[in-house]
């Protein structure tokens, strides 16, 4: 039996219905790995493999192909295409050749999760303005059956630095989270972890670390789990690899006094040693610790099941074409035929019901949420709760979502850069008009603008700028659009005049007609984070002879506008609980 197949099968640790200090229970001998529940007869068979599938691209870091994830799942390859097929029309992948890529829409699976948790909206700002102070990274994570897993990062950006992500998963006792979450587990999740070490003494089901080399004893972390009751805090020496060090505190719920999640500051070994951490930055971390705390006792008690959802889905989760969910299936399917798998695409929609307000919710409240029958909300979280992706809520009835959530691409998707972002759909504009697109940021000089992706027409005759690339911003489209936003905060004059700027601002675009080169025609929109900022501006670049000045407007401005609120859609997504890089 895989070791990741026994681990996801486990209920989450740390429940509340867990005492709050359990004794740490006398190590035995593990002889055979408990037997995984089988799966209940009202699962949907579709939903589980459609998830297989999702994690089997996480594990691959966003991509695979075809032929990959057919030997990875063991499913038919016409399985695996249905699937894929599925996922394509809900914007959770895309299809690149025979290779299948994780998009970043999927990432509001993950989002749902963390806006009902609620901890990184209100402690986030507090932990990276810890590692400001320190000049180190600082993570928060929470418990998920027996490892831990990110739900904030804060790193720094050295030469040497920290490549965890937000939704990675680590064994429990390679880190110093870990011993701390420990103190409250229960004799069944002392036994989970011991049939886990059993069965996979490498951590080989953990792709986020790197294989154990020594196996060490289990005496070992059931000391450190003492060590952490007693001290309150707990020390990471180079468990993961060698070279990294990190200190972690709990940040406890005032309401229930038990670990909300774990801060940690992480560095290494040429900056600090162990010890070094526990002297100099363990008493900032408490004194960060107990900040956070009184951050959390001064938010509103989180919603009671029911609350807040009204009519409607949660905000990210209507489906692709904009219509009711009933409409849009039933279109998808005429559309796909057989190739559409309605009910992996009603099963995951139910992950998107939970969010901010939403955190515990009654079958009833799913249903209402999602637009489906009761029959079907209630098979999907049968389902779920089988692959331990919900879980019992802390009120009769009412179910919440669990930190697995984040292993649906998560992971891999939380550090796509804007570029990365932006490119499909550039390409998908050019593949369509048959002209160059570009998308350029400002640089923070505000003078020039610099290329950071594009996709070229394939004509003889066509706009083709390195990706690089430095232009002046006062002769370009793209320079105008983003100075026009900029002109308002700017602390210095613009180098192009204000009456252009507030007109560019006036119409949203701007249009540069043979000033940059000669015969070369450019318009440009911006592209804005979830503040409204442009942060990037999108291009289409041509020659003078093809188009007009008024058939660019009429003709392809329509379709950059499209294309940037594409852009914008999954910036959004994206940028919801992670920083997205703009080159």
């Amino acid at each position: 039996m895989p070791a990741e197949t026994t681990r996801d099968a486990v209920p989450p640790a740390g429940s509340t219905s867990a005492p709050a200090t359990p004794a740490a229970p006398a190590v035995t001998a593990v002889t055979a790995v408990p037997a995984v529940p089988a799966v209940p007869a009202e699962a949907v068979a579709p939903l589980i493999r459609g998830v297989g599938v999702l994690r089997r691209l996480t594990e691959a870091g966003g991509t695979m192909s075809a032929s990959g994830l057919e030997r990875t799942t063991g499913l038919a390859r016409s399985t695996v295409d249905r699937i894929t097929s599925t996922l394509t029309r809900m914007g959770y992948v895309r299809l690149d050749g025979r290779d299948v890529i994780l998009t970043p829409r999927l990432m509001e699976l993950g989002n749902a999760y963390l806006s009902a948790l609620r901890l990184p909206a209100l402690l986030g700002a507090r932990a990276d303005a810890l590692a400001d102070e320190l000049d180190e990274s600082v993570s928060l994570a929470v418990c998920d059956g027996d490892g831990i897993r990110f739900i904030h990062q804060a790193t720094r950006r050295r030469t040497m630095s920290l490549s965890f992500r937000i939704g990675d998963l680590l064994p429990a006792e390679r880190t110093a989270p870990g011993p701390l979450f420990a103190t409250e587990w229960a004799e069944p999740d002392w036994q989970s972890w011991r049939a886990r070490r059993a069965t996979d003494p490498q951590d080989l089901g953990f792709p986020a670390v790197p294989p154990r080399e020594q196996a060490g004893t289990d005496e070992e972390f059931v000391r450190a789990v003492a060590q952490a009751r007693e001290d309150g805090w707990a020390l990471d020496d180079q468990l993961i690899e060698p070279g990294l060090v990190a200190v972690s505190v709990p940040v406890r719920d005032p309401r229930t006094r038990r670990i909300a999640c774990v801060a940690s500051v992480v560095s290494h070994t040429s900056r600090h040693s162990a010890p070094e951490l526990r002297e100099t930055l363990l008493p900032r971390l408490r004194a960060a610790v107990a900040e956070m705390e009184r951050e959390l006792g001064g938010a509103p008690a989180a919603a009671a099941a029911g609350s807040g959802t009204g009519a409607g889905t949660g905000a990210g989760s209507a489906p692709p074409s904009g219509l009711g969910l009933a409409a849009w299936t039933g279109a998808s399917k005429h559309e796909l035929g057989r190739d559409f798998v309605e009910s992996l695409a009603r099963g995951l929609t139910v992950l998107t019901a939970f969010g901010e307000g939403r955190a515990e919710l009654t079958l009833t409240d799913v249903a209402r949420a999602t637009g489906l029958s009761r029959a079907t909300a209630r098979r999907a979280l049968i389902t779920y709760e089988h692959l331990g992706l919900v879980t019992a809520g802390t009120t009769e009835r009412a179910f919440r979502l669990t930190p697995r959530v984040l292993s649906l691409g998560f992971p891999p998707l939380s550090r796509t850069p804007l570029s990365r972002i932006a490119t499909p759909h550039l390409a998908d504009l050019s593949s369509r008009i048959h002209e160059s697109t570009s998308l350029a940021v400002l640089t923070s000089s505000g003078e020039e603008i610099q290329y950071t992706a594009q996709a070229n027409a394939g004509r003889v005759l066509s706009a083709d700028i390195t990706i690089g690339t430095r232009l002046p911003a006062a002769a370009t489209a793209l320079g105008r659009v983003l100075l026009a936003d900029a002109a308002d905060t700017a602390a210095s004059p613009l180098p192009v005049p204000a009456p252009v700027l507030a007109e560019t601002r006036d119409q949203g675009y701007a249009l540069v007609d043979e000033e940059l080169e000669k015969g070369l025609r450019a318009v440009a929109v911006p592209v804005r984070d979830r503040t409204g900022r442009a942060v990037a501006a999108t291009s289409v670049a041509l020659h003078a002879a093809r188009r007009t000045v008024e058939e660019i407007v009429q003709e392809l401005l329509p379709e950059l506008r499209a294309t940037a609120d594409r852009i914008e859609a999954d910036l959004r997504v994206a940028g919801r609980f992670t920083r997205v890089p703009l080159s």
